[in-house]
């Protein structure tokens, strides 16, 4: 490879000979470019809001997509590729920095606040600039972190940018974003049901969680439409690299950007959220950096957390240490270390308005889920998520009794613990955590889980509004650590839900008289975990809901209102009223919505006069109780 004169970034001018200079202070390190002959090209097709699922290529009754299929013959199949969380930002942020979000702060899906990258990591294009590629980005980026200057020479690019690189002889790297699948393309009328789609709705295989009407039918046709206009797309792509001469020196990798468009899936951590086609073609010039011979299955799992440090592998880039993920091609992987990856790890925080934290871990096929808010059902109210008919008419259909108890499921509290055999429940509809038959599996995902998120630490664990108020999205790794073991305890403390009620009473009772609000306020969610089980803790939450600290007042007033015990609404509109943050705001208007939705007999009216701090996501909630500007 040639030197590199100088290359330009926001850190200055980095001399290079074959060697690059990344980061700064305590992390930096030398990224040195191997090899001195020619480098792959790579090309990112993203189809956003796409599980595996929906694809012919993964299961039957997908829909057909024929240049990815095409692809599949001259290249490689990853049957198991996970995004880390299932929705866009937080998804893509992954992509991008090679990193877990809950461990960099880049985990809520809008951000309120934007935070920087972690101290001496970049955005994996810049290292690829860095190395002589040129990198171009055509129709989204949606990143949770600060991205710089100096990732893409062209951050909005046409689809074929590649043609603007400075000589034939650069290589380039490329991603091109396919909207057309993404889930706003659901969101019709009702009177458009029943016109013309080029799937047929009588042949949709309806997955099991899903009552199987009209419109649901319907809807899935419209989805498979918008997958094979995704298709063409690809197909052009494929062949604007063919006429260019290019084909075969090119990595062309599609994917869903997270998981599907139907009802349940997009914004909701099971396996058609967070499970993704992965097809790459692998280009006849550079097989030789794959592990397996085109045309094949792979089965070891790979997430997004991979992809950064696989591109940079591809390119002959040294990965940096800070990156979470580990490469799945290039120098160095093996078919056989590849095929013992067996694990997969995910995580659902804020969608929007909607507060849902929750921690997943499949191994094999065994898939652990953990919720942070027992309380609260898969259907908890987000706006933008329901605008979409099939999504109203379901609920409509478990409000009228008609919904049997695979569909009904969604609509139920999801219990601290799910667990599920996919080989047999692939759709995971049946919860195994109680089963008596499956306590050891259990017992050891619980542990592998808590190990997770201990070690990250897990930025989810205190709530949003708290760590943006003790200034953490400045630097939220380093906030992390500094903060470790009170997330741990944290942790410990929330975990008591995993406990008989009889066993964790004593331990809730001790962290209720805590002079830690935050220690408070997980042992309040256990409350409203367990129910009336936890009714002997009435007269210390009846105190709590005059504490001084908002979150632990609203979630004292919460579990009250669960056991029937007090009215939570001056508990709340006091709280509202007091709200330093709109993130503050916005986590108790999530339990409110809770209540008025949950069968609680509440009907709440409050405006925007009642809350003290605003913004889009509070005003999406005020909505919600029919507030009028």
């Amino acid at each position: 490879m040639k030197a590199i004169d100088s290359i330009k970034t926001r850190r200055g001018f980095l001399k290079l000979t074959g060697a690059a200079v990344v980061g700064s202070g305590l992390f930096s390190r030398s990224v040195s470019f191997a090899g001195t002959g020619k480098r792959p090209n790579i090309v990112w097709l993203m189809a956003e809001d796409l599980c595996k699922h929906h694809l012919r290529l993964y299961e039957k009754g997908g829909a057909p997509s024929p240049a990815v299929e095409a692809m599949a013959e001259s290249g490689i199949v990853f049957d198991k590729a996970f995004c880390n969380g299932p929705v866009c930002s937080v998804a893509r942020t992954s992509l991008i920095t090679g990193c877990f979000a809950p461990r960099i702060g880049t985990h809520y899906h809008r951000k309120i606040q934007q935070v920087p990258m972690p101290d001496g990591l970049e955005m994996f294009p810049a290292y690829l600039r860095q190395a002589g590629y040129y990198t171009s980005n055509s129709t989204k980026r949606d990143y949770n972190c600060d991205q710089g200057s100096d990732v893409w020479d062209q951050p909005n690019a046409k689809k074929e940018a590649w043609r603007n690189r400075p000589t034939k002889d650069t290589p380039f790297f490329h991603v091109s974003t396919f909207t057309e699948s993404h889930e706003g393309k659901l969101h019709f009328k009702l009177e458009e049901v029943g016109s013309n789609t080029k799937a047929d709705p009588a042949d949709m295989k309806i997955q099991p969680q899903h009552p199987d009407t009209e419109l649901f039918r319907y809807t899935y046709a419209r989805h498979q439409d918008r997958i094979m206009d995704v298709d063409n797309n690809v197909a052009k792509t494929i062949k604007d690299l063919e006429n260019d001469g290019l084909l075969e020196d090119t990595f062309v990798i599609y994917f869903g950007d997270n998981g599907g468009t139907l009802p349940g899936s997009k914004g909701y951590v099971y396996e058609t959220g967070l499970h993704v086609p992965l097809v790459v073609r692998v280009p006849e010039n550079f097989k030789h950096l794959v592990p397996a011979t085109r045309g094949k299955h792979i089965s070891g799992f790979v997430s997004f957390i991979d992809f950064a440090p696989t591109m940079l592998n591809l390119a002959g880039v040294n990965v940096p240490e800070q990156m979470d993920g580990r490469p799945f091609m290039g120098k160095g992987c093996t078919i056989k270390e590849l095929n013992k990856r067996d694990e997969a790890f995910g995580h659902a925080d804020r969608f929007d308005e909607l507060y849902y934290t929750s921690r997943t871990l499949r191994k094999g096929t065994m898939k652990y889920i953990r919720n942070y808010e027992p309380y609260l059902p898969s259907s908890h109210y987000n706006q933008y998520r329901f605008r979409m008919q099939a999504f109203k008419q379901w609920g409509e259909l478990y409000k009228e009794g008609k919904l049997n108890s695979a569909q009904a499921k969604f609509f139920k509290p999801n219990g601290p613990e799910e667990l599920y055999d996919l080989t047999v429940d692939p759709y995971e509809t049946v919860n195994l955590a109680n089963d008596p038959k499956y306590a050891k599996t259990l017992a050891d995902l619980r542990r592998r889980l808590q190990k997770r998120t201990a070690k990250l630490p897990d930025l989810g664990i205190i709530p949003e509004c708290v760590w943006l108020q003790e200034g953490g999205a400045k630097n939220p790794v380093e906030y992390g650590q500094r903060n470790k073991q009170r997330i741990a305890g944290y942790i410990d403390t929330a975990d008591l839900m995993l406990l008989s009620y009889k066993k964790a009473a004593g331990k809730i009772k001790t962290a209720l008289k805590s002079d830690d609000p935050l220690t408070r306020f997980w042992a309040l969610t256990v409350c409203a975990g367990f129910g009336q089980k936890a009714k002997d803790m009435t007269d210390i939450a009846r105190e709590l809901m005059a504490d001084k600290d908002n979150l632990v007042r609203c979630r004292a007033a919460l579990f009250m209102a669960i056991i029937g015990q007090a009215d939570p609404q001056p508990a709340f509109k006091q709280a509202l009223r007091q709200a330093k943050t709109e993130a503050e705001a916005l986590y108790m208007l999530n339990d409110l919505i809770y209540l008025q939705q949950g069968g609680f007999g509440y009907a709440f009216n409050f405006r925007q006069k009642d809350v003290a701090k605003s913004g889009s996501e509070v005003k999406r909630r005020l909505d919600y109780f029919n507030w009028k500007p």
